[in-house]
């Protein structure tokens, strides 16, 4: 074995045995099928190679790397290895982090709701967790009823302020794992003061410990130009996926949070590439917009609420580590009656009667860049000492309290296309695909991006008006 690394190891000894299993290599996808599927998911489970990618990639790699061996070892030795590597790999999350993972997705409801009473407001797009990060900066920075506010508002009174910081990080750290998750997840957050703070050197370690923060001094007597370095930022943060956080900045005299963030989920079985056309989306009953629909038939957990009228999907995604959940009306509807059923019980409810049915999904391609300003909503729900100047005590950031939370733009970019894993060929022709049910996404709907290791939400949004040319007025 020679100076192998050790994550390696595991590895390399389950390719000896399949160089033994079978001199024919190139066939070892027909001949051991079980064998194949379950390597597949040894490597998912235990991170101990990281070829990600199309099954047919990592099948190349695999191959590629048995024929260069000729050692051999016994089948038993190889299941124990596989077994220990499985358990060492096994990391579960803090108590502390797997607290703070319930309370931001309760936030994320809240927080939703809170911004959907809004007026004009159409598409919403937010990621909880990155607002409880943002939300562990200030506590960070801040100190007695500024400080205390942000535990109030994460459920987290009792928790000490060191198991705040190093539970968030631990969260944070482990849902934007995008390579371990196959999801393409950018996330840039930055604190911007006035050009006359000075931050204080524990303050600036600290946040770029736990919340990866970056920080910044910003002048805004040239508005237009401060407000161009912020989208230049911005863009450059998300490989131009996201060009405009906003187009204003009202309050200029206190400091700014902000996040840029760009998330492209990998199905976990892809959509048919060539299976998309142009189909009408109804905004409502009087304006409908073309968008590119993609189709698939499929096993996903589904469920028809008969009695709220509506009906939710489940689709894992690449690694099945996190799924989007879709929640979508019977019929073309403002959404008003569905949100205010929207909380964190009534989700478990929902997704505690799915049930496995064959599905015809036709769901919109979907590329959308949407930038909230989320003081005043995060005032609503109770902090309101931090964005108050007269009463803010953000003197952790500078030593003195001279700041207060004037902005906290949280600006995300989405996209979902056909992109995803093989499908599994084992269902076609069963009785699972029998006459499936029918999810067709035309009108408005409400979707998250649930984690199922943390069962945190790392997204939380609604569709209003998708990217599309007007079609045609409708009586």
């Amino acid at each position: 074995m020679g100076s192998i690394p050790a994550d390696f190891r595991t590895w390399r000894r389950v390719q000896f045995q399949l160089g033994e299993v079978s001199n024919k290599t190139e066939s070892l996808e027909y001949s051991f099928p079980n064998f194949q599927k379950f390597l597949f998911q040894l490597i998912h489970s235990t991170g101990r190679i990281r070829f990600w990618g199309s099954r047919q990639i990592r099948l190349w790699k695999v191959l590629g790397a048995v024929r260069g061996y000729k050692n051999t070892m016994l089948l038993s030795n190889v299941v124990l290895l596989c077994l220990l590597g499985t358990i060492s790999a096994d990391k579960t999350l803090s108590s502390h982090a797997t607290t703070l993972a319930d309370n931001s997705a309760t936030l994320a409801f809240n927080l939703y709701r809170n911004m959907a009473k809004e007026k004009d407001m159409e598409n919403i797009l937010i990621s909880p967790v990155v607002v409880a990060t943002s939300l562990g900066l200030v506590a960070l920075g801040g100190k007695s009823n500024t400080s205390s506010q942000v535990k109030t508002l994460l459920s987290a009174t009792n928790v000490k302020d060191v198991q705040l910081h190093s539970g968030l990080a631990e969260l944070l750290s482990e849902v934007s794992n995008s390579t371990a998750r196959n999801v393409t997840w950018k996330i840039s957050n930055r604190l911007y003061g006035p050009s006359s703070v000075s931050f204080v050197d524990h303050f600036l370690k600290s946040s770029k410990k736990h919340y990866k923060y970056e920080h910044s001094k910003i002048n805004f007597r040239d508005k237009r130009s401060a407000v161009k370095a912020i989208n230049d930022w911005a863009s450059k943060s998300t490989d131009g996926k996201l060009p405009e956080v906003t187009k204003d900045v009202e309050k200029t005299d206190g400091a700014m949070i902000i996040n840029a963030m760009f998330y492209k989920p990998h199905w976990d079985q892809q959509f048919h590439h060539k299976m998309v056309d142009n189909r009408g989306f109804l905004v409502h009953r009087s304006y409908t917009v073309s968008v590119p629909m993609m189709h698939r038939t499929g096993v996903y957990g589904y469920y028809d609420d008969t009695t709220n009228k509506l009906t939710v999907l489940e689709m894992p995604l690449a690694h099945k580590m996190s799924s989007m959940v879709f929640i979508m009306p019977y019929q073309v509807e403002s959404l008003e009656r569905v949100e205010k059923l929207l909380t964190r019980k009534q989700l478990d409810t929902w997704i505690g009667k799915l049930e496995q049915s064959g599905v015809a999904v036709s769901l919109p391609k979907v590329s959308m860049e949407v930038s909230h300003n989320l003081q005043k909503h995060l005032a609503d729900l109770g902090l309101t000492d931090a964005v108050d100047k007269a009463k803010a005590d953000l003197s952790n950031i500078s030593g003195k309290k001279d700041l207060y939370l004037s902005n906290v733009f949280h600006a995300s970019a989405m996209e979902w296309d056909t992109e995803g894993n093989p499908p599994d060929s084992s269902v076609y022709g069963t009785d699972k695909l029998k006459d499936p049910k029918l999810f067709y996404v035309d009108h408005p709907f409400i979707f998250l991006v649930k984690d199922n290791k943390t069962n945190s939400i790392l997204f939380i949004g609604r569709m209003m008006r998708p990217k599309g040319d007007k079609m045609r007025d409708e009586l």
